[in-house]
């Protein structure tokens, strides 16, 4: 595996639970608890490109004023006939086919192997955007954890599920879903967040890549 750096590893949870965040509605939270700076800090800790988009996110939130991104919010993500982009990954995967009464069942398995609970109460389906986002700051959190233990195995079994999730749901989808995105938005915000999401979790996808390329030639090394 490549060399544990606690403070970007640190950086990266923050960054998927953060932009998990911008995929709700927008409200005045977003600036009362200055998640934008926190998105800031949070991308210059994990790559200096990603800075440069997360310094455009916060400019563009802030040069808009609240209802015309909730109106933005709502064609793009809600409708009112039919959303420009659907955040649910059964609407970009060909299967499994979600309903309300059976969403995305290969989901729920990942996330039940990962420990990751939904509330009840939440009403929106396992496969939003924003979950799936919620579930890969889970295990970027519980990959650091292992590392930072000195727990090898741990961390390459999180390692191997983040692939599975990434290569099967949000890492298949989130390529047309931010298309998508930054052909209809018509505010600069939701282009900005969906530019700075499909390049952090391309980023993801390859470091992923590194790491276990980097654990099989070290297994296979002759003493």
């Amino acid at each position: 595996m490549s060399e544990f750096e606690p403070d970007k590893a640190s950086a990266r949870e923050d960054l998927f639970r953060f932009l998990s965040a911008c995929y709700y509605e927008p409200a005045p939270e977003f600036a009362e608890e200055k998640l934008f700076d926190s998105i800031r800090l949070a991308a210059a800790r994990v790559d200096p490109d990603l800075a440069d988009a997360a310094r455009r996110l916060g400019e563009a939130f802030a040069a808009q004023d609240l209802q015309t991104l909730l109106v933005d919010y709502t064609r793009l993500f809600l409708g009112p006939i039919k959303a420009i982009a659907n955040p649910y990954g059964a609407s970009w995967l060909t299967s499994p086919v979600a309903t309300d009464d059976n969403p995305l069942p290969a989901v729920l398995a990942l996330y039940s192997e990962g420990g990751f609970e939904i509330d009840p109460d939440f009403r929106e389906l396992p496969d939003h955007v924003a979950v799936e986002l919620e579930f890969l700051y889970l295990l970027t959190f519980k990959r650091n954890r292992a590392q930072a233990a000195g727990k090898a195995d741990e961390s390459a079994a999180v390692d191997q599920l983040r692939k599975r999730f990434l290569g099967e749901h949000l890492g298949v989808w989130i390529g047309p879903f931010a298309a998508a995105i930054k052909q209809g938005a018509e505010t600069a915000f939701y282009r900005e967040l969906a530019e700075l999401t499909e390049r952090f979790l391309t980023m993801e996808s390859a470091l992923i890549d590194l790491d276990q390329s980097s654990s099989n030639a070290s297994g296979t090394r002759m003493d």
